[in-house]
């Protein structure tokens, strides 16, 4: 499989606001990522979910 890449992707008009809890240690690595990419929070949270479900096991 191959790794995630964290890309700088113009942002989608087509989104849904949803409340989501996730633990401390993972909000933590997120929010590096982003800082470090210079992108939002939610960009990297997106890109994260989109390669999970392309990368699902049948």
């Amino acid at each position: 499989m191959k790794k995630l890449k964290i890309e700088n992707n113009s942002k989608s008009n087509d989104t849904i606001t949803r409340t989501i809890r996730i633990n401390g240690n993972t909000f933590d690595k997120i929010t590096e990522l982003a800082e470090k990419n210079n992108l939002s929070f939610n960009s990297v949270i997106n890109q994260i979910i989109e390669y999970g479900l392309n990368n699902l096991e049948d």
